[in-house]
């Protein structure tokens, strides 16, 4: 199977908008010190990208997690591969997502995270599916609102390929 990969958001774009809500989340968190926390391994890119560009102290922590397990389809249970190394009670801890369909990873993602005992929780999203929504998830900082097309590029891929683009593009498949 060959994939074509063509521009949806163009790398220019992308940049701009990161800019405009780290600019935000600046302003939200003035005199304030903000940890990130990258859900691996889809929104690195845009946790760097954006952690660059806070004025504000800023430390990251990493998770990875799966409400998919082996298949294609939600199981409904979120399983934690990848825990936090620091203990985020006290702090104002911001969710970095690359993308947000279902909410369902989400929905259960942020009342555990709410049980350690952060001062505030919020969430920003690269891209956002509001149209594949099963469960509501209240996201912040959101930098797209996209139609439900497959995507890649900065750090969203198709079987482990094209993380690396610096724009977001829409995969067609050909059979």
């Amino acid at each position: 199977m060959n994939e074509k990969i063509t521009v949806l958001i163009d790398e220019e774009t992308v940049d701009a908008r990161i800019k405009e809500i780290a600019a935000q989340i600046s302003k939200d968190y003035a005199k304030k010190e903000v940890r990130l926390i990258c859900i691996l391994k889809g929104s690195i890119f845009y946790t760097t990208e954006l952690a660059k560009r806070l004025t504000i102290p800023t430390t990251m922590d990493f998770m990875s997690v799966s409400s998919y397990g082996a298949g294609t389809v939600s199981s409904g249970e979120i399983n934690i591969k990848k825990d936090l190394d620091e203990s985020i009670e006290g702090l104002d801890v911001i969710v970095v997502e690359d993308i947000v369909d279902s909410g369902n990873t989400l929905s259960q993602l942020i009342p555990e995270l709410k049980k350690r005992n952060p001062r505030s929780i919020e969430i920003t999203t690269l891209l956002d599916k509001p149209s594949r929504r099963e469960v509501d998830v209240d996201v912040k900082y959101i930098g797209f609102e996209i139609e439900d097309k497959f995507v890649v590029g900065y750090g969203l891929d198709y079987d482990q390929s094209y993380r690396d683009l610096p724009f977001i593009g829409v995969v067609e498949l050909d059979g």
